[in-house]
């Protein structure tokens, strides 16, 4: 496996109708205090006005890389492009709707160091469309393993940071939805673990009609992600399912 010499960090961007927010998330991690950050943008052919929005981003900050796909193809096909281009040891992921805090980045990576972190993840609250904040937090435990990952999608997108040099070079599993679900359990599969930093440091923007947002649909790819992807018979992913069912109405009625 070829290491990385460098500690930077590129941020991989997927883009789809995000023109209202995706300059509010480029400062975010433009305006991070880590001395080495590449922002990797890749244009899932959204029909908005994004793209102009990057390219005026682009004029004014020299670490923006942009790239279109052919073809509208999901935000796996996006990630993968991304994750491509990138040139960083540690690659971060953020949706094209999210922001993170001041400070994530180094803070993060201070965690990283100090405990040899292949995958971190951090705590996130949530705003609404306008950015004010809806009172929710999804915290996060010290330590996430493959077993504890089957009954509880803890790890949020948003905040994940990797370091290729421990992980090696990875793709996300081509899906429309979970794409994000089913990577952590690929990387995780041999025995790593995630680390979590349980501080928010991320927002993660309520929008109505986004892919996340249908409960019902979350719980059936679980099941798919669970039986095809990770190859679990059915009465283990049955029971993991209802492990995932029971931490989603805890995590809904106890605030």
């Amino acid at each position: 496996m070829a290491l990385y010499e460098n500690e930077r960090i590129s941020v991989i961007i997927p883009v789809y109708k995000v023109e209202r927010f995706i300059e509010y998330t480029i400062l975010s991690v433009v305006h991070q205090n880590y001395p080495d950050i590449e922002v990797v943008l890749v244009d899932d052919c959204t029909p908005d006005n994004s793209a102009a929005v990057i390219r005026n981003l682009q004029e004014e900050y020299s670490n923006i890389v942009y790239h279109k796909l052919e073809k509208n193809s999901g935000a796996a096909v996006a990630r993968n492009k991304a994750l491509d281009i990138a040139t960083g040891r540690y690659v971060a992921f953020l949706d094209g709707d999210d922001m993170w805090v001041e400070g994530k980045l180094e803070k993060q990576m201070a965690f990283i160091k100090g405990h040899n972190a292949a995958i971190c993840c951090t705590a996130m609250d949530t705003v609404n469309e306008n950015g004010e904040a809806l009172g929710s937090v999804r915290n996060v435990r010290e330590k996430i393993t493959y077993r504890f990952l089957l009954h509880n999608t803890m790890i949020a997108t948003s905040t994940v940071i990797i370091d290729r040099n421990q992980t090696g070079d990875f793709q996300m599993p081509l899906r429309r939805g979970g794409q994000d679900y089913a990577t952590w359990l690929m990387l995780m599969r041999d025995g790593t673990v995630c680390w979590g930093l349980n501080e928010v440091l991320s927002h993660y923007r309520v929008v109505s009609g986004s892919l996340s947002s249908n409960k019902w649909k979350s719980i059936r790819q679980v099941w798919e992600i669970q039986t095809i992807n990770e190859k679990i018979d059915n009465v283990s992913a049955a029971f993991n399912v209802c492990f995932f069912i029971v931490n989603g109405l805890i995590k809904h009625f106890v605030r």
